[in-house]
């Protein structure tokens, strides 16, 4: 076989192969074998049929044709071998010439186009300098974690006066959009914390002051529903007004809330605990910052078809995995954003782009440092991501393996490690001056690298929603 490679863009190549009869001949043999198991010819037992048997009565050009599907690939990838190239994705294989000359001993001919890894250059991890937030546990944070706590234990009651600030209302909701109630425009019996922001902007205002029995009609825009995003006269009945009450913050509550016997014993945990939360926030946020002024440094061109098909499935998942369940369409979707079509097709460019990057450039990493991944490594990255999912660890292992996803995931701890390495080299400080180091919590930041990284690089519609 001979083959020959031409650059057609930084990202695309064109191969042609030339294959030589003499190594066809297993692949027509196979093809005969194959014919042979699947048709019947009188005289013949089935798979004892003669080759020029099976010439005259089915014609050598469905032998010809089957020998040539079951030779390309195998040509292909030798080519792929030979040239060193890191294709990505399937190739497109036209003129295929000389099938209509295999009888008589001709070659085969054939061309492929496929996208290759495009080359990047990474520049000196050492130059990246990012500005962080301290880590910083004031009263103001301790107060609010045991507020936090105390409202986890509080306890309700029904009040015969007017709903305020803080109460929590049973209410029924009507909302008209162009005088008409939708299908999906009543609600009863919804539970409604007065302040919490979890309904409709202007809920707060409309039910402030009202008792029980009492109801208020306001103009808002939808948040949800089949109007999304539709201004709507919403119609509001308070059924019952309720008052929290929450528990006195003393050692008594400290021991029904905890393992502690004391309030102060609590009260040190807490700070033990938000410095914990803090320190992580930390060091996601370093590794935020880090990826972006990585990726910002390097100049790189974009398999246009890897870019469209990328493209393609934020679109799909947004679409048909998001708003379809909610009964939205996407029209709907961005009104309620306010955002048009053009700026939809800007933001999710942008973000399949960075995911592309994102990922080219920390395999890069990984390649340039021959970064691997141990078993112990794995084991706890799909611990974590089984956490995340929502499944058990084995159930999550097995969904992995079913779906052919294990490499997918040592991916993701490997682009993890070579993130964490950037950071460790990057130079970090806080907004006080302060260097930051992550040396003595490697396994927090390459826990936060791996979110990071797969975050960014995951090919998700969640980041088309959020743009």
């Amino acid at each position: 076989m001979k083959s020959a490679v031409e650059t057609l863009n930084p990202t695309r190549v064109r191969l042609t192969v030339e294959v030589p009869f003499e190594e066809l001949k297993p692949s027509l043999d196979a093809a005969y074998k194959k014919i042979n198991q699947q048709v019947t010819v009188p005289g013949f037992r089935k798979g004892k049929i003669p080759n020029k048997v099976i010439d005259q009565r089915f014609g050598r050009g469905a032998v010809l044709e089957e020998a040539v599907n079951d030779a390309l690939p195998r040509f292909y990838t030798q080519a792929v071998d030979e040239g060193q190239i890191d294709v990505l994705g399937q190739p497109d294989i036209t003129d295929i010439e000389g099938v209509e000359n295999l009888a008589d001993g001709g070659d085969l001919k054939f061309t492929a186009e496929v996208d290759v890894r495009p080359e990047v250059t990474l520049p000196e991890f050492a130059e990246i300098a990012v500005v962080v937030d301290p880590v910083v546990v004031g009263d103001e944070d301790i107060e609010k974690s045991l507020e936090q706590l105390r409202e986890r234990f509080a306890s309700v009651k029904d009040v015969e006066r007017a709903a305020g600030e803080n109460d929590i209302v049973v209410i029924d909701l009507e909302a008209k959009v162009d005088g008409e109630v939708p299908e999906d425009g009543t609600a009863t019996g919804v539970s409604y914390e007065i302040g919490s922001g979890r309904l409709l902007d202007g809920i707060d205002e409309a039910v402030i002051g009202l008792s029980a029995g009492e109801s208020k009609t306001f103009t808002t825009t939808l948040k949800g529903g089949t109007q999304v995003g539709k201004d709507s006269e919403v119609t509001v009945t308070v059924t019952t007004v309720q008052e929290k009450e929450l528990p006195s913050l003393d050692d008594e509550f400290a021991q029904l809330a905890s393992e502690f016997d004391t309030l102060e014993e609590l009260r040190a945990d807490s700070v033990k605990r938000l410095e914990r939360m803090k320190e992580f926030d930390q060091a996601t946020q370093a590794q935020e910052k880090v990826l972006d002024e990585l990726l910002a440094r390097v100049e790189m061109d974009y398999p246009e078809k890897l870019l469209a098909d990328e493209i393609g499935t934020r679109k799909h998942n947004l679409e048909h995995h998001q708003l379809e369940p909610m009964g939205l369409t996407l029209d709907t979707y961005l009104a309620s954003q306010d955002k048009s079509r053009e700026d939809y097709d800007k933001e999710t460019e942008e973000q399949a782009k960075k995911g592309i990057k994102t990922q080219f450039v920390l395999d890069q990493i990984v390649k340039n440092e021959e970064l691997g991944v141990n078993q112990e490594e794995l084991t706890e990255h799909l611990i974590r991501r089984a956490a995340g999912s929502g499944l058990t660890p084995d159930q999550f292992a097995q969904q992995v393996v079913q779906g052919g996803q294990v490499q997918l995931l040592v991916g993701e701890v490997a682009r993890g490690k070579a993130l964490a390495l950037v950071v460790e080299a990057a130079k970090v400080t806080d907004t006080n001056g302060e260097t930051v180091s992550f040396e003595d919590d490697e396994e927090e930041t390459t826990e936060a690298a791996e979110a990071a990284a797969e975050e960014t690089s995951e090919k998700s519609a969640e980041e088309s929603a959020e743009a």
